[in-house]
């Protein structure tokens, strides 16, 4: 039975629920110790306000823990046949379990606002996990930044050979760009970071609920005040989190297409061990790089979906409209993706063989011209115009001759790094996020004993 049903020997087409419902118990499976949470939070503020009595309350939550521990995390929970979506299943469990008492725990929500605040727990785990990852993949690139510092190779604009480079900035390069795109999940995160819960189907309860209380149960920044702009808030919230997500891809594929040139014989400044590489079955001689071509692959894919997500809710009045579960179905897998290819591209990256003495070849002579002109403006006195026009008469006349001892001692530059500087700026992102209050929420609700003393209203977890 359906929960919104409202007669009994009703019978519900099952090609329409096939069409529009027939991926929400798959997906939200991921969104089940989420929902579980949720409703512990709004049950104890239920109680708070006198819809819940002492009794009810803690059958309710010492069975909800025991879905959460003994089902959920032991991967022993589904989502029965004929149930629509988390929310109905958890709900049909506690009526089923416990009776009456089960159906209590819907009192001033709607499926619209606990979607909303599943989503947002979801996301908060899942950014936390994103964050580690990326923290893990910024100092392997550091290290490997260090490690190599001191080798050469060439830099290249509009795929020409331009000026020296070095591993050490390469590596270093991406390391740093990994920083603005956690700055940008920050922001995600804090947008994420706000209570729903109370705005039930979008217009608010006429029960006298404690949002205030429930926010801070689940360890919300802060909540969403205004009730319209928490269900508006629904696609707005995904395609902004994705964003961010698209911006770590959008590093990682860009590493991932250096890679593949790099790998390739005409540039030759890298190689992996024979393990790590894929073959032709027509060419023997092949060592293809599938892994960094999947990973640009799924990376250029992550970075259409903000647009997708656009494009379905853009033209959507104000409301509730069933069009977000299309984005919920195209949302929630992104985190597994992102974190594959992290870890996937980190396992790659401590296997990775870097070649020396790269510009010992001819062909690179030229990439020390600027060089040889700062040199005529240090010891000639030449203006830097003079310097650049004779410099280019040599090369056009055949009789350069480069000049390979380049000092580079300025910020960020081939002789001097500043990974320190960089590494501390990606600590103080870091500690912005303050994960810590997310392991706070987890011990309070699953694992602590709740009481209310006296003619408080608030409990006490101890």
């Amino acid at each position: 039975m359906k929960i919104w049903e409202k007669k009994k020997n009703f019978s519900f087409s099952k090609e329409i629920e096939n069409f529009t419902s027939s991926k929400d118990s798959k997906i939200d499976l991921l969104l089940a110790p989420h929902d579980v949470i949720g409703t512990i939070a709004h049950i104890i503020m239920l109680k708070s306000i006198g819809l819940l009595n002492k009794k009810d309350l803690k059958i309710l939550i010492q069975e909800l823990r025991n879905i959460y521990l003994n089902e959920i995390l032991k991967n022993n929970f589904k989502i029965n046949e004929g149930i629509e979506d988390i929310h109905s299943q958890i709900e049909f469990l506690l009526t089923n379990r416990l009776g009456e008492v089960g159906k209590k725990i819907h009192s001033g929500r709607s499926r619209n606002d606990q979607i909303l605040v599943d989503l947002k727990l979801f996301v908060r785990t899942e950014i936390k996990e994103i964050v580690y990852m990326t923290y893990s993949f910024f100092d392997l690139l550091l290290k490997l930044s260090e490690q190599h510092k001191n080798i050469l190779m060439p830099g290249y604009t509009h795929y020409q050979i331009a000026m020296p480079s070095s591993f050490g900035l390469w590596f270093a390069a991406y390391a740093e760009g990994l920083i603005d795109d956690l700055l940008l999940m920050q922001t995600a995160y804090r947008i994420v970071n706000k209570n729903p819960l109370g705005s039930a189907a979008g217009y608010g309860s006429s029960l006298p609920l404690n949002r205030k209380m429930t926010t801070d149960l689940l360890g919300f920044e802060n909540l969403n005040y205004n009730v319209v702009y928490a269900q508006m808030g629904r696609g707005k919230m995904e395609r902004i989190v994705s964003e961010s997500i698209s911006s770590l891809a959008r590093t990682l594929g860009k590493m991932a297409q250096d890679i593949c040139l790099y790998l390739s014989q005409n540039f030759n400044f890298i190689s992996f061990p024979d393990h790590l590489t894929t073959g032709s079955s027509i060419m023997p001689h092949k060592k293809n790089p599938d892994v960094f071509e999947i990973i640009r692959a799924k990376c250029n894919r992550m970075t259409s979906l903000p647009n997708e997500i656009s494009l379905i809710s853009s033209n959507l009045c104000s409301g509730y409209h069933r069009d977000f579960q299309i984005i919920k179905e195209r949302f929630i897998p992104i985190f597994e993706e992102i974190k594959k290819c992290f870890s996937m591209f980190q396992y790659m990256l401590n296997h990775i063989i870097v070649k020396k003495d790269i510009l010992l070849d001819d062909k690179y002579q030229y990439l020390f011209s600027v060089e040889v002109v700062n040199k005529l403006v240090i010891e000639k006195g030449f203006s830097f115009r003079k310097a650049y026009q004779k410099v280019g008469l040599d090369i056009q006349n055949g009789c350069f001759k480069p000049f390979t001892k380049g000092c580079y001692s300025h910020e960020g530059s081939i002789g001097n790094l500043c990974n320190s500087k960089i590494r501390n700026l990606m600590e103080d992102v870091i500690k912005e996020f303050k994960f810590d209050k997310l392991d706070e929420v987890i011990k309070r609700l699953i694992y602590k004993k709740i009481h209310f003393y006296g003619s408080s209203k608030n409990p006490i977890f101890v």
